[in-house]
């Protein structure tokens, strides 16, 4: 099977190309460091951790299933469509939706890891070159996850959605370096941290549990990094200097709040797209999940400093202005308690069940 064989869609050309702009920058101070992120980046070397080992591949999906996610939180669920449909249908929206929400993480991902080699690069200070180093690992790992839960479990995989792609490119074509950090450590990566939040509270199923527990793990580093690094530069920027990064968030959070719904997923089973946007929009889970999306990024932006009249009046029309006083750090701190709690119940069970291996060897003489 070649890579774009279980494709839903022809995803066009092969490789996509995005001119690059801007400055490789060296910087020469090899000794001074902050010393929060030189911290950060002493934990990112320590938490590197096997995709192949840490995670139980052996446990089987149903790929018409892969998530046990409730039928209520599909779009269709409830409407005459889904009244129509036979089950072999619904199994099969079940299987397409999985495979969409998965395939925008796996896009998302090497986004992240593009971004990541991009502040290697450009970013002038050294510790954050260190950093973001140990980021792109991160990233490479995330992909590797989520393209061989598609291929191996699911079966299937979705293009990069339109709206996600075109926020990847205002990201990388921009020449200035902490645009890559704005992009993709505050913006995609805090959309992403809190749709895989969703998915790993609600999933029965525990390979995708796994997944989710252990990216989001990594993630809550991530978005650290983007907070160390921008708060302390976005201090010395001028109003008007503010105001431009301000107009590009506010852009980027309407257009992943009014597209990223996964209309593609309805289209595929005959529903025009005027009744698939008109049924997202009245969808009670989408609305839930539309305000949730929203919670990693408000406080974050708040905390690096981008919180003028423009951006607080966006998210006063969002209906997220409340998030920017929730705590990200207790947020990040549960991610990382739950991947820990995960592990410590795996490895107590394989113990245990190890015990009763060897009691039951000497019991047979």
């Amino acid at each position: 099977m070649t890579t774009r064989e279980p494709y839903v869609h022809d995803p066009g050309t092969a490789v996509w190309e995005i001119p690059a702009t801007g400055a490789a920058r060296f910087g020469w101070d090899y000794d001074d460091g902050r010393e929060r992120l030189l911290a950060l980046y002493q934990k990112g070397k320590d938490k590197q951790w096997d995709a192949a080992k840490r995670i139980d591949w052996d446990l089987e999906v149903d790929p018409y299933d892969p998530l046990g996610v409730p039928d209520e939180n599909m779009t269709v669920y409830g409407t005459p469509y889904w009244d129509r449909m036979s089950e072999r249908n619904r199994r099969d929206m079940r299987r397409h939706y999985a495979s969409w929400q998965f395939s925008q993480f796996l896009h998302g991902e090497q986004g992240a890891l593009v971004c990541a080699s991009r502040i290697v690069e450009s970013v002038p200070d050294v510790d954050a070159k260190f950093y973001s180093a140990t980021q792109a690992m991160d990233e490479a790992r995330h992909v590797e996850i989520y393209s061989r839960f598609l291929h191996e479990k699911i079966g299937m995989l979705y293009p990069v959605n339109s709206s996600l792609q075109s926020l990847l490119d205002d990201t990388l074509r921009d020449s200035r370096w902490d645009m890559p950090y704005l992009g993709m450590q505050v913006l995609i990566e805090g959309l992403a941290l809190a749709a895989f939040g969703m998915l790993r509270d609600v999933t029965k199923k525990p390979l995708p549990h796994q997944i989710l527990a252990y990216v989001m793990q990594d993630e809550a580093r991530h978005v650290a990094f983007g907070r160390l690094a921008l708060r302390d530069y976005y201090r010395q920027l001028s109003d008007a200097e503010l105001r431009e990064r301000e107009e590009f968030v506010i852009e980027g959070c309407y257009l992943m709040r009014d597209r990223l719904r996964g209309e593609e997923v309805l289209a595929d089973f005959g529903i025009p797209a005027a009744d698939a946007s008109e049924l997202s929009e009245r969808s009670e889970y989408l609305q839930i999940f539309r305000k949730l999306l929203f919670s990693r990024i408000v406080p974050c932006v708040k905390d690096i400093g981008l919180w003028g009249e423009g951006l607080r009046r966006a998210y006063v029309d969002m209906g997220v202005f409340d998030m920017g006083d929730a705590s990200l750090d207790q947020l990040m701190a549960q991610d990382e308690e739950i991947a820990d709690q995960l592990d410590a119940r795996r490895f107590a069970a394989e113990e245990a069940a190890r015990t009763a291996e060897i009691a039951e060897t000497i019991a047979e003489g």
